[in-house]
């Protein structure tokens, strides 16, 4: 028995684990037992080996990028391979514009106004030109060009009219484009051109305007401008048959070919800041307050109506009195420019009576007025407070004061008859524009018809009109006193000059309340016998003693047209 129970301790006595030494490069090392331990350099950091799970993962990614790649391979080469062979073919088809060139320009005479030129840095299209001459940029107007993006792709293809006739007229001369195929290699290099659709040029267009005339009314406006301290000035002469526009001027204007070039920065921000507004087309859209201009309307209105007889007389002593019905001793004084005497209608319009005016307008004592419904009844005849027809080219509607008119603008006041008193010389609110004018007289020049305007030359087209139902006696006396005004030292006696016949009116429309500035007008028409032409001047914001105005640009350009252009002086 003890022999068994030795045996047993000695067997557990061996199974015990044998203890060995540590070898140094089994010690773990961490940062107590290693000087300078670095952690981004591994050190201390467990090696284990690679999960059976992170090769499996691995190698599913593979096979995963190994499918998509097949996959496109087979749709790009099998299923679509047909489609984008045709594709690459096609790529190296290039479709290109062929641009257009614009409608030419020419006046009347077959000046040419606006053309077009290939410019040698730029091939794609032609550059526009306009006439080295001033007074033209209103009615012409300016471009806009194609453009294209950096990559050298036009991302807008048409030219686009900025104004004028450029604007007026686009569709008309505007070109359609052509497209050409064009073939290249892998290397972008042409091989072959072909053109698909070829392109078409825009219309040209003849003008009824005389470039002549334009430069001459420019210069002497400028002229004028420049010594007698006025601000701008429009002129417009219009055929009193066709309601051809033989001119159409605005002074100060900008430059038609510095704004298409746009290459003149500052040039065209100097222009944009000046303040004597260059963009705005006087001729059209300048808004003015008549003054006496309006007399042979009002006149005419009188006659139809019945106010009074062409012989009648009424004595102008300087002034009107009207009774203030809410102090008798604070009367109202309506004064005219000067004392004219006892004036019968012809008479009136010629030395342009203020009081005859007032009295047949809004009546006086025993003379009865017209009133200010049938003032307004008979302007509107004449084309004032209306757009011009044929569009945004023609200008404005302009403004005829009435008592609705005075109730909007003056917070509900009430119209009185000081109001129609000034209304009948074309003072108060009066607003109209160079054309209207120049519409008005031509039809009190043709006895009746009121012309559309054309700035297009068009023979072959009749004239539009409506008719204004006036008689033709009125019209004759009115006519009468207009020629007056020139032959018998009236108010437009700067205009007789030897060997022409012309009739005419002036105005001189005091500004704001101090009155310190005046717009000066003169309107007309010649030949006076069998009338061909219709004109109407102005000149804007003049100082108020200047006694030179619009009747010295209207004289001088009759006595450069009677050597240069006589042939619009003469009677048909």
């Amino acid at each position: 028995m003890f022999a068994f129970v030795s045996r047993l301790l000695y067997k557990l006595q061996n199974r015990r684990p044998k203890v060995r030494e540590i070898d140094p490069d089994e010690i773990f090392l961490d940062s107590s037992n290693l000087p300078q331990f670095d952690r981004h350099q591994f050190e201390g950091r467990l090696e284990r080996p690679i999960s059976r799970r992170m090769i499996v993962g691995v190698g599913a990614v593979f096979l995963l990028v190994l499918f998509v790649v097949l996959s496109k391979s087979f749709a790009l080469q099998i299923r679509d391979g047909e489609k984008y062979a045709k594709q690459s073919a096609q790529n190296r088809l290039r479709h290109t514009l062929i641009f257009g060139s614009r409608g030419v320009f020419y006046d009347r005479n077959g000046t040419f106004l606006a053309w077009n030129v290939l410019d040698e840095k730029e091939p794609a299209f032609s550059k526009r030109k306009y006439i080295d001459k001033p007074g033209l940029s209103h009615v012409l107007g300016y471009l806009k060009y194609p453009s294209k993006d950096r990559a050298g792709f036009y991302y807008k293809v048409d030219f686009e009219g900025q104004g004028g006739i450029e604007k007026y007229y686009n569709e008309y001369v505007a070109p359609q484009h052509g497209i050409k195929i064009v073939e290249t290699d892998a290397h972008g290099v042409v091989e072959s051109e072909s053109v698909l659709k070829p392109p078409k040029d825009g219309t040209s267009v003849t003008l009824t305007i005389d470039a002549r005339l334009q430069e001459k009314l420019y210069e002497t406006m400028e002229g004028l401008t420049k010594e007698r301290g006025f601000q701008g000035g429009a002129a417009v002469i219009m055929d009193v048959a066709t309601g051809d526009l033989l001119s159409l001027v605005s002074f100060p204007e900008y430059s038609s070919q510095m704004l298409t070039d746009g290459s003149d920065g500052a040039g065209i921000t100097k222009a944009f800041a000046d303040p004597r507004k260059p963009f705005l087309n006087r001729a059209t859209n300048g808004l003015y307050t008549p003054g006496s201009i309006m007399k042979p309307f009002i006149a005419l209105g009188a006659l139809e109506e019945g106010v009074i007889t062409p012989e009648k007389e009424i004595v102008s002593t300087g002034s009107i009195t009207v009774p203030n019905p809410f102090d008798p001793e604070k009367p109202t004084v309506f004064k005219d420019w000067k004392a004219h005497g006892a004036v019968a209608m012809r008479r009136a319009l010629a030395v342009s009576s203020d009081v005859y005016f007032y009295e047949i307008g809004g009546g006086f004592e025993g003379q009865k007025g017209l009133g200010i419904a049938n003032i307004e009844k008979y302007v509107r005849m004449f084309g004032f407070g209306a757009e011009p027809p044929g569009g945004n080219f023609f200008g404005e509607a302009g403004v005829i004061p009435n008592p609705e008119w005075k109730r909007l603008n003056f917070d509900g006041d009430g119209w009185r008859l000081g109001n129609t008193y000034h209304t009948a010389i074309g003072q108060y609110g009066f607003q109209i524009t160079p054309l209207q004018a120049v519409r008005g007289i031509a039809a009190v020049a043709n006895e009746g018809k009121l012309l559309e305007p054309r700035i297009v030359l068009e023979a072959d087209v009749p004239p539009a009109y409506s008719v204004i139902p006036v008689k033709t006696e009125s019209f004759a006396v009115v006519k009468e006193g207009m020629h007056e005004a020139v032959v018998r030292g009236g108010t437009a006696s700067a205009l007789s000059i030897p060997g022409l016949s012309i009739a005419g009116k002036t105005g001189t429309a005091e500004l704001g309340t101090l009155k310190k500035l005046v717009n000066s007008w003169v309107v007309g028409f010649f030949p006076y016998e069998k009338p061909r032409y219709a004109f109407a001047i102005i000149m804007e914001k003049g100082p108020r003693d200047n006694t030179i105005g619009a009747s010295f640009v209207a004289r001088s350009l009759f006595e450069w047209m009677q050597i240069y252009t006589p042939e619009y002086l003469k009677e048909k």
